[in-house]
Formats: C-alpha cells, structure tokens, sequence
C-alpha cells in the first residue's frame, strides 16, 4: 500500500480515538498532537505530512464523521465532536479479533470488539497493517 494512505489511516485512526475518548465533550484536536512535530520550511510553510494531516480532519468532517467549529489556522480544529454516525460505528463490535481471549467474560470480550478499542489496540501495537485494515473497515461499514 502506499505510504501516504498508511499515514492516512494513522491519523484517522487517532483522530477519531482522541475525539471518542473525551465524547461527547467537544475539544480542540491539533495536528501534531496526531501526526507529530514538523519542520516549518523556509518561507514558513507547513511540510506534506502536516498539511495532509490536517486534510484528514477536514476530510472526516466533510463525510459526516466529526463537526468542529473552526480551523486553528493550520494547527488543527478547534470544538471538534464525533457525529452520531462515527459513535455509532466505533462502539459497534468490529470483525472478530484474531487475538481475543475466549477465556474472559463476555462483557469485556465485546468491550474489546468494538472497533475503537481495537484501534486503541493496534495504535498501541503500532501495528500499521492492522490499523489500515480497521480505518478500511470502518469506512465501509459507514458507507453500506
């Protein structure tokens, strides 16, 4: 896969942990906060990876999964909250987790499915493989 969309899948992935973490509490979300440092260039520009960052937050909002209020310039979006549909979709079981544990109680078994505790697994993990696959299929599921 190419390695713009891998980063892609990060952001998003903690985009949407960081705004389902603090729900229904609307919060400022910057970008280095999700993608890293980054270096201003000579004239002052924001680099690639910063700019498409902020492109990714932007995007989630335009589809539907976040509001916000405003931009903070290109730092970030300011009063930022998970719209229904991305709450629902992140608190609904994912595809079954190849390492779950079958001797723990159920009710921690499905807390564990949900696809925003296997994001928090795999972004844990820095398992990037498996974090594409998730941010896939939550994007698929918010489009069936």
């Amino acid at each position: 896969m190419h390695l713009h969309i891998d980063d892609f899948s990060q952001d998003v992935a903690r985009i949407l942990l960081q705004l389902y973490m603090n729900f229904p509490r609307p919060q400022a979300v910057y970008v280095e906060d999700i993608s890293g440092p980054d270096q201003l260039d000579e004239a002052g520009l924001h680099g690639k990876r910063h700019m498409a960052c902020l492109g990714a937050m932007l995007w989630l909002a335009e589809e539907g999964y976040l509001r916000y209020q405003s931009t903070l310039y290109q730092e970030g979006i300011e009063q930022a909250v998970l719209s229904n549909r991305a709450f629902t979709l992140l608190t609904a079981t994912g595809d079954p987790d190849p390492q779950a544990d079958p001797d723990l109680p159920v009710s921690v078994q499905l807390e564990r499915a949900t696809l925003a505790e296997q994001f928090r697994t795999a972004l844990a993990a820095r398992d990037s493989t498996r974090i594409s696959a998730l941010v896939r299929h939550f994007l698929a599921r918010a489009t069936a």
